[in-house]
Parts: C-alpha cells; structure tokens; sequence
C-alpha cells in the first residue's frame, strides 16, 4: 500500500506571499518521503467544514501546473473535479496539458460535484443531481474520445456538442492520463467506476464498509465485462491520528484495509502549511506501511 497526499487548505500563517514557497516545499517533502500521489482539492470556495467559504482557496489546475514544475515523480491530480466546474472539452484539454508538461504524471479525478454555494456565488450552472450524474458519463466518454487520436469527429450527447474532438499535443501517458473517479455511490458513481474508471476513491469510512463498496464494484465488473483488478482502488484517509501526527494510532487505523487490495491511501493535513507535516508524520508513515505489507 502506498501513501498519498492531498493538500486541501492553503491558509498559510504568512498569507498568500507564502503559498508559492510552502507548495514548492510540500512537493520536495512528498518526494523525498516516498510519496506516490499529490492532490489538491478543485473547489472556487473552501467547504464549509475545512474554514469555510471566506478561508483561501487556489484554483486547481494552475496548482497543480505549479506542482509539476517543481516535482519529478508523483502522481499529480485534482481529489477530485466537479463535472459542472468546466466545459468537458476544455478540462480534457486541461487535463492533456498537465499531462505533457509533467512528463505523463496526470490522473483526471472527476466526480457528479456537490457545492451548491460555490456554483451560486459565481454563477455557474449547478443542475439537478440526476442530470449531473448524465454530464459526468458524457464528459467521461469526451476525454476518452479525444484522447484517441483515431476518433477525432463530433460528439453528440444530451447535454454536451462537440463539433470535433481535436487533442494536439496528445497526452503523454499510454493509452491516456489515469481516469479516476471519486465517490462511493453504488448505484451510479461505482458503476461509472466500471465501466470508464481506471482508479476509484472511498472514503476510509471502516474496512467493513470499504469491503461493502468494493464488493458491489465487483459486480458493477462483472456486468460491464470490466476485470475488477484493471483499476486502481484508493481511500482517502481522514483520522485524527493524521491530525495528531501520530503515526501508532495511524497504523492501527490503516490495518484493517491493508487486505482489501488497496493500492493507496491518501492523508490529507488539515494545516496550510504542509511542508512540515509531511516530514514529521507522512515520512514515517510511509515507513510503517512498508512494514504493514
């Protein structure tokens, strides 16, 4: 199992002069931990529970462009994109272009998004949960459209038209940058999961209910004609043992889910500043899941 890092505040103590340095830092800290993933949230506010809507927050992808200037292994990606944020041609071009410039290190997280204040205060179109969960399946079968290079042509779906589906430069990963879809519903996002997903994310909610969501992602498989194993299943770990930076009470959390196939688990800091945490705690935990294999 590896480690992964999603930064998701970025109310560094000095301010916003700071945030270039503290980003640069946090980068050099994941790698040199041993780190496999880097995420940032794709959110215009911040939610409410992490400072809510007046905290700091960075637009995603220019984020992630910045990280990939100054990392040179990790997994870089958004935990995750709401599908309403940007037109599906523009954010598979988005997602292309972090892909070049990062040397293949891309993953498009993407989900059915949820903020209804974010959408309202900036004004962007925030539809019914059924038509949400319609846009994510076409904007899903888009990027991989436009990824193919040999199925440039129109796209004619419901609620998105595309005249052509150009993607020059094409992406730097093979067949295309990962496609991860975050969320745990059964009966729509885990069946998205099988059949265009090639990485999931859960919540590491218990072991017993993780088992639960990937036993009904077996069966969305075995209806879709997907092998189960092709993807990738990641949790995302939210435990006050992170927090606390208390690596015991993290191994002790993490070890009911190190037989369920988990690929990573990814911690998320709950401080502007994560350069720091990432040292003191990510680096040993790292270490103690190489001991939990």
């Amino acid at each position: 199992m590896r480690v992964g890092v999603h930064i998701n505040r970025f109310d560094h103590p000095a301010g916003a002069p700071a945030l270039g340095a503290e980003l640069a830092a946090a980068g050099a800290a994941a790698e040199a931990a041993g780190v496999s993933w880097l995420s940032v949230m794709d959110h215009y506010f911040q939610m409410e529970f992490n400072g809510g809507a007046e905290d700091p927050m960075l637009e995603a992808y220019t984020t992630l462009g910045f990280l990939a200037a100054h990392t040179e292994t990790v997994q870089l990606g958004a935990l995750v994109t709401g599908v309403t944020y940007r037109h599906p041609g523009l954010l598979a071009k988005i997602a292309t272009t972090l892909d070049v410039l990062s040397g293949g290190r891309a993953t498009l997280g993407i989900g059915a998004a949820w903020y209804d204040r974010e959408h309202e205060g900036l004004g962007v179109p925030f539809p019914p949960l059924a038509e949400r969960f319609e846009r994510l399946e076409e904007a899903l079968r888009i990027c991989l459209q436009m990824w193919d290079p040999a199925t440039n042509g129109p796209f004619e779906g419901a609620h998105y038209r595309l005249a052509e589906t150009l993607c020059v430069p094409a992406p730097v990963s093979s067949p295309h940058p990962e496609i991860m879809i975050g969320g745990s519903g059964e009966k729509k996002t885990l069946r998205l999961v099988a059949r265009h997903g090639d990485a999931c994310n859960l919540f590491a909610s218990s072991p017993q209910e993780v088992t639960n969501k990937l036993d009904v992602l077996r069966r969305h498989c075995d209806t879709e004609g997907r092998n189960y194993d092709e993807i990738r299943k990641t949790v995302l770990y939210m435990g006050e043992s992170a927090t606390e930076g208390d690596v015991d009470g993290f191994a002790r959390d993490i070890t009911g889910y190190t037989k369920l196939g988990i690929d990573t688990v990814i911690l998320a800091p709950r401080t502007g500043a994560p350069a720091e945490w990432i040292e003191r705690f990510t680096a040993p935990a790292v270490q103690r899941l190489a001991e939990l294999d």
